[in-house]
Order: structure tokens, then sequence, then C-alpha cells
């Protein structure tokens, strides 16, 4: 039988290809990833974590990942999700790299979400089993390969939204055209005034609905949305405006009751990493609906926007429990022109700056910063002006940078090394993480 989005299982197996992904280690490195020195390349993966390199054998720039706060941010998402009742199926973009997926699909999430086609080309690559794509897929090329993966693998589950009924014509359109075999399950978007994609009323949300279920190509699944385009802080009007958007959510899904093929409970997602808390508030409790989150800035976490505006960080964990930032630049001091100018050789092409800047941390082997008047009041292409951090960063020191926002660090770097621990006097590389952008 093939599967659907919202079935208990997908076949054998920790949902991807594990061989695939273990076929990342005998990746020969070479001059395309930047974050390992010379002495790497002519090496496979494994053969280089085989030697025992340390953080002082990389050069700068640099950004790493922490195997402990890791660890530590599945567990307790995965806890959290359990205990809320939800399930997690984690948005794949923040990272592309599907060593970081399967980790969080044997920590129990229940599929990946992604937001175009090019990565679900690449889950597919590593053998997902279960997908949702957080957006509308209408182009007719993509909508012909996805015909012939859905044909092709009955144990992939697969569904994508519509937000308008033009889109349900040109998804049906595209599939009938491509002779699609197995129907292709569709949330219905709601959106919000002010937001991103999504139908704008309830009303319209139900005329969607219902051109789902007369396109013999489609298979109407549930609902979605994303309710972090309607606030960006953790202010009493942010959070009002983010709980009466989920209330719209739960009113279409009542709307909805009753218009589902074959009985199955119908998907109804939302939440982004900042407001999941919210969601599982307002949706967890929806009769005979699956309740699935979207959260994937989790993993990484961050020493800034989410880090001031993660539920766990609001007390909204269920054990106090709060996540930890695995993500950490590194930067060497190349230029001190004036007493309390330095500038560093990390830059736009190296660290996130899109929602707030890097912040100073610590001297490699020396002293800390937090708290110090240090700061970076910009970025460059391959630069970073740190001011007033005076004589505690001299000419070649390197310092531990935080960064905020995941979603836009991972991108720049193909290839992350993973420490032991971030904070230790000699941190060891434990792994080295692939991604595909």
């Amino acid at each position: 039988m093939d599967q659907t989005f919202a079935s208990s299982g997908t076949g054998p197996g920790p949902g991807l290809d594990t061989r695939a992904v273990a076929a990342l280690a005998e990746e020969v490195l070479d001059w395309r990833f930047k974050a390992l020195p010379p002495a790497a390349a002519g090496l496979t993966v494994r053969q280089y974590l085989a030697t025992g390199p340390t953080l002082a054998d990389l050069g700068t720039p640099l950004l790493t990942l922490d195997a402990g706060a890791l660890d530590h941010n599945l567990r307790t998402m995965a806890r959290w999700c359990a205990d809320a009742g939800v399930a997690l199926a984690p948005h794949g973009k923040t990272t592309m790299a599907p060593a970081l997926w399967q980790d969080q699909l044997a920590a129990g999430s229940h599929g990946i979400t992604l937001a175009n086609l090019p990565q679900l080309r690449v889950a597919r690559a590593f053998g997902v089993r279960r997908v949702l794509l957080a957006n509308s897929l209408l182009d007719p090329a993509g909508l012909r390969w996805l015909a012939g993966e859905l044909a092709a693998d009955p144990d992939f589950a697969f569904a994508s939204w519509v937000d308008s009924v033009d889109s349900v014509r040109l998804m049906d359109e595209a599939l009938r055209a491509a002779g699609a075999e197995r129907p292709v399950e569709v949330l219905v978007e709601l959106g919000g005034p002010g937001g991103r994609t999504g139908a704008r009323t309830v009303d319209a949300a139900v005329e969607i609905a219902e051109a789902v279920r007369s396109a013999p190509t489609l298979r109407l699944a549930g609902i979605g949305g994303y309710e972090g385009a309607l606030a960006h802080d953790a202010s009493e009007g942010g959070l009002a405006a983010v709980r009466g958007y989920l209330r719209s959510l739960a009113e279409l899904h009542g709307r909805l009751a009753g218009r589902y093929a074959d009985g199955a409970a119908p998907v109804v997602t939302a939440g982004g990493s900042a407001y999941f808390d919210l969601v599982a508030e307002e949706l967890g409790a929806l009769p005979e609906a699956f309740v699935v989150l979207r959260s994937g800035a989790y993993v990484a976490h961050d020493d800034g926007f989410y880090r001031g505006i993660s539920p766990l960080a609001r007390g909204a964990g269920r054990d106090g429990g709060a996540l930890r930032p695995a993500l950490h630049g590194w930067a060497r001091v190349v230029s001190r022109p004036e007493p309390q100018l330095a500038l560093l050789d990390a830059g736009k092409r190296d660290l996130p700056f899109d929602e707030g800047l890097p912040e100073p941390q610590r001297v490699r082997g020396g002293a800390g910063l937090t708290g110090t008047a240090a700061r970076i009041t910009a970025l460059n292409d391959q630069h970073a002006f740190l001011r007033d951090a005076g004589d505690l960063a001299p000419v070649g020191a390197v310092l531990r940078l935080g960064i905020s926002h995941p979603c836009t660090a991972f991108d720049k770097w193909a290839l992350i090394p993973v420490l032991d621990d971030a904070s230790a006097a000699e941190p060891k590389v434990t792994g080295l993480v692939r991604t595909f952008f």
C-alpha cells in the first residue's frame, strides 16, 4: 500500500538511506572545502578524522559545530514534542545536512520538511522516505519528476502545499500530462494579512480544498501555514498575532471536517523555531488531527535571534531545559590599525549577519570577552570590525564568535567540523558534516 505523510510508518529502517549517509565518510577532501587545511587534501573524511585533528590544526575563518550541544538539542526537542503530544518534521533547509537529518530522524522525528525542488532532490538522493514540502510545487518538470519518484517507491510519502485554485489547476494539469500514477497529497495553506504565502481567509481556503477534492491527481491531506511571518519578537502584541492566526487555522480545520478521503487523520502543520509552544497550545488538542511542527533551527540554536525568542528560552520547557548554541565562528585578528579597532578575517562570506552580528566570546587559549566592551560593529565581505577589545585581541589572536540565525550560516560551508567541546582548551575534531546547498 502506498504510504501517506500521516502514516504511522513508511517501511522498515530509520527513515532514510543510512548507507548513503555513511558513504560520505569516503568522500575525498580537497580545495573545495574551505574549513580544512591543505594537509587534508587527498585523504577521505574517514582517513582525515583518523589522524586526530584538533581545532588548532584548522585555519581561519571557520565555522564549527559542538557535538555535546547538538546531542543535547536533539534530545531536548524530542522530549518536548513527546510531552506536548505533537509530531516533529524538522525543516531540513536549516542545515541541508543529511547526517544531521539522520540524527533528527533517529531522535524520533516523523519526517523532514523542505522548501523547494532542489532540496527535495537532495533528500531523495539520500533516501528520505517522508517529506513535507512547505511550499507550492508548480514547476511541470518538477512535478513530472515527483510523479516518477512516487510511482517507483511506494514507501515514499510526500505532501506539499497549495494556496489558490490556480495552484490546484496547474498541479493537476502538470500531473495529468506526466501520467501520474499516485495522487499527490496536498495541504491547503492558510496565511495572514501581511504574511507570506497562503489563502488570506478561511472561506478562500475552504474553496481551495474543494478544488483539490475535484482534482483526480491530488489528495486533500490537511492544512498548514507559517506563523513566523506574522511576528518577529516575543512581545505581547507579537504573541497575540500568532495566537490569532493559529485560531484561524483551527477554524479551518473544523470547517474541513469530513471532507478528507478515506477518513484519514488530516495533517495540521505550523510551527517554526520561534513559536512552537503556541502551536502546541492552540492546535495540539484539535480533534482527529495529526499535528506536526516544522522547527528546524533548534538543532544548532544560536547566540542571537533564537536565543532570545525560542520558547525554551521563554520558559516553555517542561523540565526547564533550554537549547544550547552549537554553532561557533572562529576568526583571526589580522590588523589593529587603531588602538580600539581590530579587523578579523571572517566576513559576510563566512558568517550570518541578517538577524544580528556575531558576538565575540573568547580568545582561543586566552581571555573571555563576554561581559567586556568588545563587540563586532560591521561585516564586510571578508572582514569583521571588532571594537573595544584592546590588548585582549592582539594581532594573530583567534577569537570564538557566537552567531545569530543558523539558517544563514550552514549555506556558507560545504563541510563543517564537529568539535568534541568548543569550550575546551584544545577541542578535538570528531566529525565533518557535509552540507548540500
